[in-house]
């Protein structure tokens, strides 16, 4: 299929290779693939690809492309210009780690993503890694998803995954997520608007309600409410910020929900932010150890 020439996307972001490949393919979204330093992927029903050049970020959509597609881009993307004002509320003066992680990951933020996909891939990844969780993914959407321009095809909504039977789920490598996807679809089906009702509530409360949801955790909550909620002061707790917790804060033998209501407090309103650049530093930093 034909796509459009490139365009670059402003405002200037100072991204290296290292840090879009975080951003897109490091455990926020699952839906994005990398060929000779272009990026494809999908959200919504929007398709788009991605590259630097000359420090630039450019994007190129099907041909010809939907109208709408650069500012939905610069929201998915989050390419707001007082990004970098707000990332200086968080508390870096004090916090040596913190500084010396948003120094090595400049640009880095979070990615907007539509709360329903961001529900039911997360609901997809536990226990399990990365390249797990794409693959559960391109299998969802192969198997339920609709279809777009080009032979793309979206993810399931809620109403396709409620309808259909567990043994469909499970030959998408979901096993016992499966029954945690069922039991989910019919809490929404039978609540119309219970996750557009997350929006009015405090943090807190989102985060309780999601949990009444089959197979949402505290982890799985946070990380619902702040990649697809924009709930920024989530501070979702896996076993690398345990280690970065344990490691350079000395939280020893502290339990998860301990953790993230420290990383809540001490990070402020800003706190999955935080959460982001020690997860990545951390990653990077274990990557860069050498084997014994």
């Amino acid at each position: 299929m034909k796509w459009t020439p490139w365009r670059t996307l402003p405002p200037p972001i100072p991204w290296t290779a290292s840090t879009l490949r975080e951003l897109l393919d490091g455990g926020q979204a699952f839906r994005w693939t990398e060929t000779g330093g272009v990026w494809e992927g999908l959200w919504g029903c929007q398709v788009v690809r991605l590259r630097l050049s000359d420090g630039k970020l450019q994007w190129s959509a099907p041909a010809p492309a939907v109208p709408g597609t650069a500012g939905a881009l610069r929201h998915y993307l989050a390419l707001d210009p007082d990004w970098d004002a707000a990332l200086d509320a968080l508390p870096w003066r004090s916090d040596a780690v913190l500084a010396q992680a948003m120094q090595a990951w400049q640009g880095l933020r979070i990615l907007r993503q539509p709360l329903d996909e961001t529900l039911l891939v997360f609901l997809c990844s536990s226990t399990k890694q990365i390249v797990q969780i794409k693959q559960i993914c391109a299998d969802l959407a192969e198997a339920l998803g609709g279809t777009l321009p080009g032979g793309y095809r979206t993810l399931p909504n809620w109403s396709v995954l409620h309808v259909a039977d567990e043994a469909t789920l499970r030959a998408c490598r979901l096993g016992y997520r499966a029954r945690y996807i069922k039991g989910t679809a019919a809490v929404l089906a039978e609540h119309p608007g219970w996750l557009d009702e997350l929006d009015a509530l405090p943090y807190a409360d989102a985060r309780a309600r999601l949990m009444t949801l089959p197979g949402v955790g505290a982890k799985i909550a946070d990380c619902v409410l702040l990649f697809g909620a924009g709930r920024l002061e989530a501070f979702p707790v896996d076993t690398w910020i345990l280690k970065v917790m344990q490691q350079r804060y000395g939280l020893h033998g502290w339990k998860p929900e301990q953790v993230a209501t420290f990383g809540r407090i001490h990070f402020g309103p800003l706190a999955g932010v935080a959460q982001q650049f020690l997860f990545a530093d951390a990653r990077k930093k274990s990557a860069a150890r050498p084997t014994q």
